[in-house]
């Protein structure tokens, strides 16, 4: 299959035409329980779960029906509606179930669905139970609506509805002063990211007179270089807002503020994907420039380095978590950019990471649960004895995240290793060095909650979570086992048709040198994480003047940065622009205005009322004219 091959969409027939099912369900159940007011509080909380359970069975019925079609009928258009006619641009509200979206549905809606029942028991006491359960069902259907769009303004409309909704989830608890201020943290910084998208519709308006995915990838390639890398670089600075790449990371740290559910969605299932998906989509365009695509691998290594560092300082267990985060999108990022078989890898890495990673998210909202909501990794310790299934599941997710075989990131973080060592070795060493230091920060994280003396303060009483809270547990770490040998080979195949890939065949079992290499530097990571931590830890953060430490612990400064060059500097520019504004151009309409107002002035002294006056102007007029034409005449 050739890379810039299009694939084109055949039309919905039988299950298909019901697609539009995923986003409506949910969407359904948010009006109900937002518009239905207190009458709904007594079973409003199931009813949200329902939405996300019948949204995945919808996706569910669509993947097995695409298992049983050939591939080349395995992409389809499912029209729905005109939506905006202007001049020559026709925009439908249409769906394209493919390869690509249909993966990304099951991941949002599955584990999705495994979150909104762990939120029954999590938020269980929360007077405002049925408003956030409305809240995550509008979280879903916008994540829905941007995968599944056959085009980039739909998607665009998906993307701002996930903005608006992490907005609300993030600033819940909206009465603490830190969520609402983390809540417009997030929506203005991600406001950035959208003027790139905006841009790149823009351009695709006016380069290809369309914004519809198959049209748009089949005249990509008459783009000139310089068009490519522009709509390169708008894509890549949308994705930077959306999956808090560097620069745009700022709000993602913040965004712990809100309950650990919506924590757990934002990591592992919704918002931090939608860059990657947006790049992996664009491949077309990123095979076109190789200037963009570098650029996408740089952000890449540049985060998933940052991210680590940050993970290895901070002692909020979701802080941590989050750094996490950042750092695993990082590689995600490193892989999309690297061509069709980095998309390929960067997506099975992003599906194996929902699970993993919705599964430590959950599991410190269990520990929280049992710490009376203390999030300090300092006041842990010894917690696998009262915690054991927690502690069984979480270090399911820890064992995938940092790579031990065979569990799931083993293999697809593995592959992007090896992509990486493809596009050039120092590629792939920067990878290698942020597979250390995620087992390292990783172990610590393990270590300071679970192992050595307990550290605690009197009146806390730590104890197992609810089986509502714990099945979702288990059936998180069981992904995190299984999947990673389940779609090992079938996913490069499954993906080849959306994302370029040609898919070579190989054993399950057999790994580079360039796994071994890591699995050493993890093993290597992990016992000096394992030495470090393992005692002597304080109940207090200790006083440290390590500038290394110091500038992770402040999340590598980005808050003062961004204060001092867009805050300061941003002002700054504004008034010298405003300056600029009122000496030259109101200064100019006051010059024109007061001109005006003078000959005004003079011409209105004329008008004195005297007939002799008048009369005086008559005659001086005459001779005037007179003595035009007679100097003419002579002339």
């Amino acid at each position: 299959m050739n890379p810039l091959e299009i694939v084109i969409p055949v039309e919905a027939t039988g299950p298909y035409t019901v697609a539009w099912l995923m986003i409506a369900i949910p969407l359904v159940v948010a009006a109900i329980l937002l518009l239905g007011g207190k009458a709904t509080n007594s079973w409003g909380h199931y009813l949200g779960v329902a939405g996300a359970v019948g949204s995945f069975v919808v996706a569910l019925v669509l993947w097995i029906t695409m298992l049983g079609a050939q591939t080349a009928q395995r992409a389809v258009h499912v029209e729905m509606f005109d939506w905006i006619r202007v001049g020559t641009l026709d925009l439908r509200a249409d769906l394209l179930v493919d390869q690509l979206s249909i993966l990304f549905a099951l991941l949002v809606t599955g584990v999705g669905s495994l979150i909104f029942v762990y939120s029954l028991g999590y938020m269980a006491h929360d007077p405002n139970r049925r408003r956030f359960f409305a809240f995550l069902n509008i979280f879903i259907a916008a994540m829905l609506t941007l995968v599944l769009a056959d085009n980039y303004a739909l998607l665009f409309v998906g993307w701002e509805g996930v903005g608006l909704a992490s907005y609300l989830l993030i600033g819940f608890w909206q009465e603490r002063r830190s969520a609402a201020l983390a809540a417009k943290k997030a929506f203005v910084v991600n406001r950035i990211g959208d003027l790139g998208l905006l841009a790149a519709l823009f351009t695709m308006v006016a380069q290809f007179g369309s914004v519809n995915f198959a049209e748009v990838n089949e005249n990509a390639q008459n783009l000139s270089p310089a068009w490519a890398t522009a709509i390169g670089f708008f894509l890549l600075l949308a994705a930077c807002g959306k999956s808090a790449q560097v620069p745009l990371q700022s709000w993602l740290l913040d965004a712990m503020e809100g309950p650990t559910p919506v924590s757990a969605l934002i990591h592992a299932a919704t918002m931090v994907t939608a860059g990657v998906y947006l790049v992996v989509r664009s491949h077309t365009i990123y095979e076109l420039t190789a200037a963009a695509s570098l650029a996408v691998c740089i952000v890449g290594v540049v985060t998933l380095l940052a991210g680590a560092w940050i993970g290895s300082t901070k002692d909020d267990i979701k802080k941590v978590l989050a750094g996490s985060t950042m750092s695993q999108i990082g590689y995600m990022m490193l892989a999309a950019g690297i061509g069709p078989a980095g998309g390929a890898f960067a997506i099975f890495h992003l599906f194996t990471h929902g699970f993993f990673k919705a599964n430590m998210f959950l599991g410190a909202g269990s520990i929280m649960h049992a710490m009376d909501d203390d999030t300090d990794m300092r006041h842990f310790g010894a917690l696998r004895k009262a915690m054991p299934w927690t502690f069984l599941t979480f270090g399911m997710g820890y064992l995938a995240i940092i790579g031990i075989p065979p569990l799931s990131g083993f293999y697809s973080k593995d592959h992007i290793i090896v992509a990486a060592w493809d596009k050039g070795w120092y590629f792939g060493v920067l990878a290698m060095i942020g597979a250390l230091i995620t087992a390292f920060y990783m172990t610590r994280l393990m270590v300071m909650t679970f192992f050595g003396e307990k550290r605690w303060a009197d009146g806390v009483h730590p104890h197992e979570s609810p089986r509502l809270m714990v099945v979702p547990l288990v059936l998180l770490a069981l992904g995190s086992i299984v999947l990673g040998v389940i779609l090992n080979s079938a996913i490069q195949t499954w993906l080849a048709p959306p994302t370029g890939f040609h898919p070579h065949e190989a054993s399950l079992w057999e790994v580079p040198w360039q796994g071994w290499v890591t699995l050493v530097l993890v093993l290597v990571g992990a016992w000096v994480g394992w030495v470090t931590y393992r005692s002597g830890v304080s109940f207090e953060q200790p006083r440290t003047k390590n500038p290394i430490v110091y500038i992770g612990r402040n999340d590598l400064l980005a808050d003062k940065f961004n204060d001092v060059v867009f805050v300061r500097g941003g002002g700054q520019l504004v008034k010298g622009v405003s300056a600029v504004d009122d000496g030259l151009v109101d200064g100019g309409v006051r010059s024109a205005s007061a001109l005006a107002t003078a000959t005004g002035g003079a011409f209105a002294r004329l008008q004195n009322g005297y007939s002799r006056s008048y009369g005086l102007l008559m005659v001086l007029g005459t001779v005037l004219v007179s003595a035009v034409l007679i100097l003419g005449r002579l002339a």
